[in-house]
């Protein structure tokens, strides 16, 4: 990259956004037949918040709705008005948010007279470390926060040009609406930061007292995000998460290498990736986090020369971009994998404008049959990443081919064996789900999710002593887990014991005095015994929690009638 390169396209910018647009769509075709898959229903398709119009105060004032990314959840609120649960228009509102981003991006870079902007912006829109933050419908928090991201860093840039006022709100506006749309974004004031040093080689106190506001608001929106992300984590298996301080350093240097060669060679893209076991013992290990070390130091010594300083700065914001998922702080998804293509959805921007850069530089200066040779290359390129997003798109097609196609590529993934079971229960094919379930519990017999999900497959077999036992053994390793206690109570419940399933309903209501289904569940169980007086209150408090427990209403009435 440098400084004083010319503008590409310039003189005809809109065939350029026109031809960016349209490859962009083209690319991403496949997507728009695909459906929903894994966290979607927990944010919009089974989410109660998405149904009322006080939905819309829980989700910007609680954490009970979903994780803490307000403004995407109020997107999916008034999505889900407009189109209901119909998925193409979700699944075109994340590719129209690509394209918007990739134009964006390549205003950005031609700000900031960074060499081959254009190009650079085609080949992130193309790019198939993409299409998971693209194909997948609750990644509308990366399209969304990209957005409001790009526009935060375009608005600096502004205002710095001009020093306006409105420019300066902008960039607050934009950034607080990228931090609310996702709290990775936390990073905005350091990418800032950068772009200031790569415009003028050094810093200033105003520099540092403009980004202040957002640094106060990243640091409020880090704080909240760790809480909820330990919330979640408390509720797992501790081991899932028993990474030392030593073993994060070891971890650091893997992921940012791990992102790097996904990029520059995006093979084998897979939804969920091997988890890595970091050896600290071994040398080998300590290798690429050695190395990132001394590329940095290094760099940083030779900042003044022209390819290094380039090299500072699209290595930076590479490196910046990716500080929220380098394993500084455990996340919740660290339980899978420390590792996913949607983790650096910003952070690639940096490093593909950076590979392009330093190409078009190269081509620029031997001249000749260079520039022939790097168009043909250029079009080859596009031609490649068009194709492999286009591909790639098609894993996403519904839940039972994503799980499919990660189990191909990572056959010891647990939560994928569990999640394809989910799907195959779901179409009525109940042997091939029991089988995906029990090769998850093979993998990881400590799965709480694994031994609920037999136990209801079972249950729906018939077979209610054998899910019965599945669900205590869910107990056993998560005693308050509401879901799997409630089924627990009924599976005891079929089976006549009822004392039993009492308890277990009992225990559930101390948990949770607010949950209508545990009190409708012991309320069936005291009426089972002949507990009429008592079954009557649990009735009347469920209802109350709940008015639309249509059998608790008849039960209840029946029960009056009796007395």
């Amino acid at each position: 990259m440098t400084r004083d390169a010319k503008i590409d396209f310039g003189k005809s910018p809109a065939l350029a956004a026109a031809l960016l647009v349209l490859l962009t769509f083209l690319a991403y075709i496949p997507a728009l037949r695909a459906g929903f898959v894994w966290d979607d229903d927990k944010h919009f398709a089974k989410n109660p918040a998405m149904l009322s119009v006080g939905g819309l105060g829980q989700i910007w004032s609680s954490l009970a709705v979903s994780r803490y990314y307000p403004l995407t959840l109020t997107s999916f609120w008034m999505e889900r008005r407009l189109w209901g649960l119909h998925p193409l228009p979700y699944h075109a509102v994340n590719i129209v948010l690509q394209a918007v981003n990739a134009l964006l991006l390549w205003i950005l870079l031609r700000r900031l007279k960074v060499r081959g902007a254009w190009l650079a912006a085609v080949v992130w829109a193309l790019h198939p470390v993409n299409v998971e933050s693209v194909a997948w419908i609750t990644e509308l928090k990366n399209t969304q926060s990209g957005m409001f991201f790009l526009l935060a860093l375009l608005a600096f840039l502004q205002f710095e040009d001009r020093l306006r006022p409105r420019d300066y709100i902008a960039v607050l506006i934009c950034g607080a609406a990228a931090m609310m749309s996702k709290p990775s974004t936390v990073v905005l004031p350091g990418v800032i930061l950068l772009c200031a040093w790569w415009r003028r080689g050094r810093w200033t106190l105003k520099d540092l007292l403009r980004v202040t506001p957002l640094a106060a608001l990243g640091v409020c929106m880090s704080l909240l995000t760790v809480l909820e992300q330990y919330g979640r984590i408390e509720n797992q298996s501790a081991t899932d998460w028993a990474i030392t301080f030593v073993q994060r350093l070891l971890l650091m240097g893997h992921v940012v290498w791990f992102y790097a060669g996904k990029l520059f060679w995006p093979v084998n893209l897979c939804f969920i990736y091997p988890r890595w076991e970091l050896q600290v013992h071994s040398i080998v290990e300590w290798l690429p986090l050695t190395a990132l070390v001394l590329v940095a130091a290094g760099l940083w010594c030779f900042r003044r020369t022209a390819w290094a300083r380039a090299a500072v700065f699209g290595l930076g914001c590479f490196l910046i971009c990716l500080l929220p998922v380098l394993g500084i702080v455990s996340i919740y998804f660290f339980r899978f994998t420390f590792v996913a293509d949607h983790f650096q959805y910003l952070a690639s921007m940096a490093l593909i404008a950076l590979g392009i850069g330093t190409a078009a530089t190269i081509v620029e200066r031997i001249g000749g049959r260079a520039h022939r040779c790097a168009r043909f290359l250029t079009a080859t390129l596009l031609l490649v990443l068009g194709f492999s997003t286009w591909q790639r798109a098609h894993a996403y097609e519904n839940s039972e081919t994503l799980w499919r196609d990660t189990l191909q590529k990572n056959p010891k993934a647990w939560i994928a064996h569990n999640n394809l079971g989910l799907a195959l229960q779901e179409q009525g094919r109940l042997t091939e789900a029991l089988e995906q379930y029990e090769q998850a519990l093979r993998l990881k017999p400590d799965s709480v999710e694994a031994q609920n999900n037999v136990g209801l497959a079972l249950l729906q077999q018939g077979r209610t002593p054998e899910a019965t036992t599945h669900f205590q053994q869910a107990v056993k390793l998560q005693p308050n887990n509401v879901v799997v206690l409630q089924n627990l109570g009924f599976a005891l419940s079929q089976m006549d014991k009822t004392r039993e399933a009492i308890q277990c309903y009992q225990h559930l209501v101390q948990l949770h005095p607010n949950l209508a289904e545990a009190h409708y569940g012991l309320a069936l169980a005291l009426e089972k015994i002949g507990e009429s007086e008592e079954a009557i209150k649990e009735y009347q408090q469920a209802l109350h929690l709940n008015p639309n427990l249509d059998e608790a209403q008849k039960n209840l009435q029946r029960l009056r009638a009796g007395q």
